[in-house]
């Protein structure tokens, strides 16, 4: 693309989103922190579902200081609903980092920000341009499909030969100097926006005169999906008078996350609970069992008051579904789990 037409796409995008981009608390004051969080909370994860997670996180860990001293356990407590643990694990490391090794201040280039824990060619880009208005590329799946459908690129994007074209494409159209901020939003709104998976708005977008896409529902091409994979597992409902068991979890994925103990009792009546969820591209179904509880607790296994506990501990959607159910809270605290998006839950 010719540097006169990157120059004319990127005043129509302008005008464009002056007009109809959304209000978002992390665009209205584009601190970097609060840019460092939202792209860490929006990372396989819908605007309107993040929103509320990022207000409450804000309020209770404001900078990188006190996000960084926090305990790991209320870190991930806060997290819970949003999915992908990793991601808040890797947002807190993010904040000792900045604070230990680039003096508190959030670095304003991607190449240094790919030093953090958690941060990709994407959120490296991401941060560099909305949080210091730097011309920085970032593509992630709306743009993604704008520049897909705008260049007609046939190559899958989800190749390295498709991300490279659709990469190269969006550090033709920044602009010089400064102004990242505003042509990113643009083009990423225009995703959301317009620009959608199925039955794009081609009508309404301002950039339509510049588009070479002839069948765009077609585009972006990707690589087939991996199929869905169905996963059974058995838990134990265990309980004390007012208390219920619970067991941590070790593994990389879900390290510090509470569950029910694993229940091994095969021929036992019909499960108190069940429910299915999934897990990246995994369909679980979980069945909650009664059981008594083991002569000797391992380590990781500890009591809970029941009238507290969901107050206390971070858990999977499954399990803590399951949870709610079973002590009869109230059902609206459900109402803070996110339903899978299209790549995860």
């Amino acid at each position: 693309m010719k540097t006169e037409d990157a120059k004319v796409l990127r005043d129509k995008l302008a005008l464009w989103f002056v007009a109809n981009g959304r209000t978002l608390p992390w665009r209205s004051k584009p601190d970097p922190y609060a840019v460092l969080v939202s792209e860490f909370m929006l990372q396989q994860t819908q605007v309107v579902s993040v929103i509320p997670f990022f207000k409450r996180w804000m309020e209770r860990f404001p900078d990188l200081k006190t996000l960084a001293d926090a305990p790991e356990s209320e870190v991930l407590l806060l997290w819970q609903g949003l999915g992908y643990y990793s991601r808040a694990r890797n947002l807190q490391r993010a904040a000792q980092m900045v604070l230990s090794r680039f003096e508190g201040r959030i670095p304003n280039n991607p190449i240094d920000l790919r030093a953090l824990p958690g941060v990709g060619a994407y959120t490296a880009g991401a941060i560099a341009c909305f949080g210091y208005d730097r011309p920085a590329p970032a593509v992630d799946a709306n743009i993604a499909r704008v520049l897909a459908r705008l260049s007609n690129q046939q190559a899958q994007v989800d190749t390295a030969e498709g991300a490279r074209l659709l990469w190269e494409l969006a550090e033709v159209l920044l602009p010089e100097g400064s102004g990242g901020r505003q042509h990113t939003s643009a083009l990423m709104e225009l995703g959301a926006l317009v620009c959608l998976p199925k039955n794009p708005k081609c009508l309404l977008c301002p950039i339509q005169r510049e588009c070479r896409a002839t069948e765009p529902e077609t585009l972006p091409r990707k690589s087939p999906r991996r199929s869905t994979v169905a996963l059974e597992e058995n838990a134990a409902w265990i309980t004390s008078g007012k208390d219920v068991l619970l067991e941590q979890q070790m593994g990389r994925r879900s390290r510090g996350l509470w569950k029910f103990p694993t229940f091994f009792n095969k021929a036992s009546p019909l499960p108190l609970f069940e429910t299915v969820y999934p897990f990246t591209h995994h369909k679980v179904t979980l069945r909650v069992y009664e059981a008594s509880a083991p002569e000797v607790l391992p380590t990781n296994q500890r009591w809970f008051a029941l009238s507290s506990v969901l107050d206390e501990v971070a858990l999977p959607a499954g399990h803590r579904r399951a949870l709610v159910a079973l002590i009869g809270a109230d059902a609206g605290t459900l109402s803070q789990e996110i339903k899978p998006t299209e790549d995860g839950i």
